[in-house]
């Protein structure tokens, strides 16, 4: 059952606010360890050495995704891509406990911003009908190589 958007802004203006309140600026930074609400959630690691941050990490009933993209030396166009990214996101928020209709907020980094037209397609199939709030951004340069990266915040 997917969230309707009154339901979803409803449910940003109560628990933002509380996070902000639960977590002080800097308290995680200042002592190292992860906010006491927090809860990680490890996959074995394919990189030597691991990267320096989480897969998916959840805070009370948020689940955030860190950027997927498509891997070093995966070929195909824009479609194949995002198909491919977006199974991936999808894969993290199964494991995290959420699902893709429970999305809130997307970001799509596009290495060309004249794939925009033809990401869509594939976001409109797996993201729809009742879409979270996204940021798109064009121009950026990712790590692997790949034609696009997304990350996401969701509810659990």
């Amino acid at each position: 059952m997917s969230m309707s958007r009154q339901a979803r802004r409803t449910f940003l203006a109560s628990a933002l606010p509380a996070l902000a309140l639960a977590a002080p600026a800097g308290a995680q930074q200042a002592s190292g360890a992860a906010p006491s609400q927090g809860k990680r959630i490890y996959r074995k690691p394919t990189q030597t050495p691991p990267p320096p941050y989480s897969s998916e990490l959840s805070y009370g009933n948020l689940v955030f995704i860190s950027g997927k993209g498509v891997g070093v030396g995966f070929q195909g166009d824009i479609k194949v891509q995002a198909t491919r990214v977006i199974d991936q996101v999808e894969e993290s928020l199964k494991a995290a406990g959420s699902s893709m209709a429970k999305v809130l907020k997307v970001n799509v980094y596009l290495s060309d911003i004249k794939n925009f037209e033809a990401m869509n397609e594939i976001y409109r199939s797996r993201f729809g009908p009742d879409f979270p709030v996204r940021t798109t951004i064009g121009g950026v340069v990712m790590p692997d190589g790949g034609l696009l990266e997304i990350d996401c915040v969701a509810y659990i």
